[in-house]
């Protein structure tokens, strides 16, 4: 017999890599991760009135919505198989405060939104964030004093705001505005209040990132905010800092944790779930989703593949999930649906 040895075989020891890639039912065989829709959290910005579905110009195809049409929205969320809505609200100028003290009303925006969504899907679960940024006149996560963003006092106002949800029907509080020993304080006051079945998703590492401004420009906080937000959010350089930031919100009791941005932190991601071993998630931020946007609306990109290209890559990064503003759009093109 002819010997058709080759010299890419003895090159390569027989070991050919494109054996495996050679046809469609082998790549589909031997492929490592999957995104499904129950990967999917879809974030939501809500707005008071009813009616009301308002574009958000610097995020294509993400609305502002009041709650009647929030409802509407998240039942359709439900029917695709979405696990999971997160919301934030926009509220009135005129409520927000030094101290953010509207977070504090048991009938706000968000509380109100959770009762109605709670009531009308209830087979989808609700997260909210207990930061105070929506809430006060200087943009900042907590209660402002002088130029320090007071941790404690903040605290204890983030522990109310948590348990308030909580009574509203949120099923994980997902605080996001880094104080120091948030996350055992609000598992103390939800368990106190009777909500030992209420998760929390820490944002155990938010880094200080300039991939926020859209989502700044949706809750309309971008040109209220004093100075910047370094002296919380954790730097961009720093990995170690980040892992020990995560480290804490473990020993004071999280359930999941989370990463914010995604794409810019992806090794983050990584080390979080080899470390903990804890539901990781993360949050494609709006930087990440209206760059997409904008090159595929320019024709510069494919956009849809893209988007699903990033949302597998959070998988392999060792996400159990993704906070993603494509969600519906995903999930439609997972399900078949155009």
């Amino acid at each position: 017999m002819q010997d058709k040895t080759h010299l890419v075989d003895e090159i390569t020891g027989h070991r050919r890599m494109r054996r495996n890639r050679k046809a469609d039912w082998t790549r589909r065989m031997v492929q490592e991760n999957r995104l499904t829709v129950d990967d999917l959290i879809w974030p939501i910005f809500l707005v008071p009135g009813s009616g009301i579905v308002d574009p958000i110009p610097a995020m294509p195809g993400v609305n502002r919505l009041s709650i009647d049409k929030a409802v509407e929205a998240v039942k359709e969320a439900a029917d695709l198989g979405i696990p999971a809505i997160a919301t934030f609200p926009n509220i009135e100028m005129t409520l927000r405060d030094e101290t953010g003290s509207h977070s504090l009303a048991a009938d706000n925006l968000i509380n109100q939104a959770t009762a109605a969504i709670k009531k009308a899907v209830p087979g989808i679960g609700i997260i909210t964030d207990a930061a105070l940024d929506p809430f006060t006149s200087h943009g900042h996560d907590g209660i402002l004093r002088g130029d320090e963003i007071v941790n404690d006092e903040t605290v204890e106002q983030v522990v109310r705001v948590a348990v308030m949800q909580a009574d509203a029907g949120a099923d994980i509080i997902s605080p996001s505005e880094m104080m120091d020993g948030r996350i055992g304080a609000i598992r103390r006051g939800l368990d106190a209040a009777g909500h030992q079945n209420v998760g929390i998703m820490s944002y155990a590492t938010k880094f200080s990132s300039g991939f926020y401004g859209p989502y700044r420009e949706a809750i309309c906080t971008d040109g209220l905010l004093k100075g910047d937000k370094n002296s919380y959010y954790i730097s961009p350089a720093n990995g170690t800092e980040a892992m020990r930031d995560a480290a804490l919100d473990v020993e004071e009791g999280a359930d999941m944790l989370m990463v914010k941005p995604g794409l810019a932190y992806l090794d983050i991601c990584w080390r979080l779930k080899e470390a903990y071993g804890l539901p990781t998630f993360a949050y494609q931020v709006s930087g990440e989703y209206t760059q997409i946007k904008a090159a595929a609306m320019n024709g510069w990109i494919d956009g849809e593949r893209v988007m699903m290209e990033t949302l597998l890559c959070f998988k392999r990064a060792g996400c159990d999930g993704i906070l993603s503003y494509f969600a519906v759009e995903a999930a439609k093109i997972l399900a078949g649906r155009p």
